[in-house]
């Protein structure tokens, strides 16, 4: 009963109150009068008749009736937008949002919001320009949208890369330029050395990697050049690069061989800590202390590499050991470098791999980044304090490898690596928590005699970080494209979180209780650079562009999420109820006075009376 008590109910009722009254009185005083002096029907009637009708005029003076909203279209210009692009039929408004240009004759408004609040009634909404930034994205729901892009600026307008790696491993950098033709993308470390370069195709699209070393935080950039080496776009890359601690690994062989020989090599030189056994034949082993492959030292690694000859001569407890590791979590990598047997096509069944053939060999060319020889040289580094490498040294080529002829088969096999061709070259699966990869390449090790170390040690370092044991850590969700005065959420956060900026200060953020346990809070960079979140015990640091760099990533996110925006909206003005709004009050008010003065005279005037 509350809810139906509104202020036009509670006003019908109070009219309606009154006009029953008035009309009882007329009735009232018509029967008590002499019959002499009573009025003529007419002026009875059109007493009676007058009352509802100056209450019913009088409740419309006060609640006037609604009318449907026009259907008329709202003109957004947004940034990039142009007078051309601004063309309207009669009867469309015409807005700019802050970020568009002076534009004659077009009004401006703070937001989009209150553009569709100026006018009620618009059921569609053309965006010209570059697309609405988020501040206005929430206004346009349940409202038909068409968008207007503007170009693309020139340079980069896509780059997809890690905002993190560990130290020592390769990561890859994927982007798109817009209107450069017969150019080049290149990747520069953070000494501005270039350590990688790729023409671009008619897309646009480029693909760059390079390897980090050092912990701490890195900027790389990408650059975009035309045929000429004349710089058209450079956008930075930051990158957080951990010291996590090295995978574990062990490495079984049933013989000595360069291949072992170079991989123990690499192993050092990088630092992972590692434990290798090889036969010699006659029950002399060689490499550390022999160890006893049971559950409790398997325990000990994050990977084993293990050849098929050292992969047999295993007991089957050692083997069965070995199988329950790799289930617990544990990688497991076995180099096929002879045809397998029987039995070992029965444990790669066992494992997931059907296989065939492997009996001979044949060439295989790894996917290698081809750059020039300036970015190789970066790359490869200067070498070491014994065998130290010239800047201007020669690069060589680089040497093809071999591989055996195995074919392996298994539904959610994935590749270890793939050829020049796209061929796959290796396969992983899972195996519960752990995975298992096989290896074909037996001549790795070719690389490292022909001066590409580099190639060797980012072919093994991949290999085993995608095998290994995977490290436990729990990280804070930050969005890799934090931009200054542009709200962020961070995820993961307790209440005592804040902000470490550039210059030293302190920002605590705003928690959002309705994110429950995701932890989401939000923060609104006021500088660029490298920023510290703060949680407790754990820190985590990420990077802030300045509002005004890299000006084609962000027309190109504004683009892309203005198109989803008008991907889901209505597709017709049919779809979207138009919101209805009163007419004006004074005809109504004018009515109500007219009618009452000429009833009040009526009543007073002798006109219809005996």
């Amino acid at each position: 009963m509350t809810s139906m008590l509104t202020p036009q109910n509670a006003t019908i009722a109070v009219l309606i109150l009154v006009v029953a009254i008035a009309c009882t009185r007329l009735l009232l005083r018509q029967r008590g009068a002499e019959h002499a002096a009573r009025s003529r029907a007419w002026r009875v009637a059109l007493l009676l008749i007058a009352q509802p009708v100056c209450a019913a005029l009088l409740y419309f003076a006060l609640w006037p009736p609604t009318v449907p909203g026009e259907a008329g279209t709202l003109v957004v210009a947004t940034a990039g937008a142009t007078a051309a692009r601004m063309e309207a039929v009669p009867g469309d408004a015409q807005l700019a949002l802050p970020e568009a240009p002076a534009l004659s004759g077009v009004a401006r408004v703070p937001d989009l919001a209150t553009a569709l609040r100026q006018h009620p009634g618009t059921q569609r909404v053309r965006v010209v320009g570059q697309g609405l930034v988020p501040r206005d994205r929430d206004a346009v729901s349940g409202i038909a949208l068409t968008f207007d892009a503007a170009p693309l600026p020139r340079g980069l307008v896509e780059l997809d890369g890690p905002d993190r790696a560990a130290a020592g491993t390769a990561f890859r950098v994927s982007g798109r330029a817009e209107g450069v033709s017969d150019g080049f993308a290149e990747l520069l470390d953070p000494a501005r050395r270039r350590v990688d370069r790729v023409a671009l195709p008619a897309d646009g699209r480029f693909s760059l990697s390079a390897t980090v070393r050092t912990p701490g935080a890195a900027a790389f950039n990408v650059r975009v050049v035309d045929a000429r080496q004349r710089t058209i776009d450079s956008v930075a890359l930051p990158l957080q690069v951990e010291a996590v601690a090295p995978p574990r690994v062990l490495l079984l062989a049933g013989a000595p061989g360069p291949e072992v020989k170079y991989l123990r090599r690499w192993l050092r030189d990088a630092g992972l800590p590692s434990h290798a056994q090889l036969t010699a034949g006659g029950g002399v082993q060689l490499g550390d202390a022999p160890l006893v492959v049971n559950a409790g030292n398997l325990a000990r690694f994050d990977v084993a590499i293990v050849d098929e000859r050292a992969w047999s001569a295993l007991g089957e407890t050692s083997r069965a050991a070995l199988d329950e590791a790799v289930r617990n979590g544990m990688g497991l990598l076995v180099r096929m470098t002879a045809t397998p047997s029987d039995a070992e096509r029965r444990r790669l069944r066992a494992l997931g791999f059907d296989s065939s053939g492997g009996g001979d060999t044949t060439a295989a060319r790894p996917r290698v980044a081809i750059s020039d020889d300036d970015a190789t040289r970066a790359r490869i580094g200067p070498g070491s304090r014994d065998a130290p490498r010239a800047h201007d040294a020669q690069v060589e080529d680089v040497p093809e490898l071999t591989r055996r002829t195995l074919r392996l088969q298994a539904g959610d096999a994935v590749p270890l690596t793939t050829e020049q061709d796209g061929t796959a070259l290796g396969s992983w699966r899972a195996v519960g928590r752990g995975r298992v990869g096989v290896w074909p390449v037996t001549d790795s090790y070719r690389w490292v005699l022909a001066g590409r170390s580099d190639l060797h040690g980012e072919l093994w370092s991949s290999l085993v970080s995608t095998l290994a044991r995977a490290q436990s850590g729990q990280r804070f969700l930050i969005p890799g494209d934090a931009r200054e005065g542009q709200r962020i959420a961070l995820c993961g956060v307790d209440a005592t979180a804040s902000v470490i900026a550039p210059d030293g200060s302190i920002a605590p953020v705003l928690r959002d209780p309705a994110t429950g346990t995701r932890a989401c809070a939000a923060f609104w960079p006021q500088s660029q650079g490298w920023h510290l979140l703060r949680s407790g015990e754990r820190t985590q640091a990420f990077f802030v562009r300045g509002a005004s760099e890299a000006t084609g990533l962000a027309s190109e996110d504004i683009r892309t999420t203005t198109m989803r925006l008008m991907a889901s909206a209505p597709t017709t003005v049919s779809d979207v109820a138009a919101p209805r709004h009163p007419t004006a009050r004074w005809p109504w008010w004018l009515a109500w006075l007219l009618l009452s003065g000429v009833l009040w005279w009526l009543e007073r005037s002798r006109l219809g009376r005996r």
